[in-house]
């Protein structure tokens, strides 16, 4: 039985969007963003910062 706490905070991917193939993982609070998670997070294969999205 999956714990609570675990229910609520799911980990997710994240995938940059400068096609890179880069990811980032990071747990996400669905009761204050129920929606997909966008972050500006840094690239390291373009080396700068680029969007990062949640894929599913």
């Amino acid at each position: 039985m999956a714990s609570k706490a675990s229910v609520v905070r799911p980990i997710i991917t994240m995938r940059s969007t400068a096609g890179t193939g880069s990811t980032y993982t990071t747990t996400k609070n669905r009761r204050n963003t129920p929606d997909r998670l966008e972050l500006l997070k840094f690239d390291p294969v373009v080396r700068t910062r680029v969007i990062f999205r949640e894929t599913r």
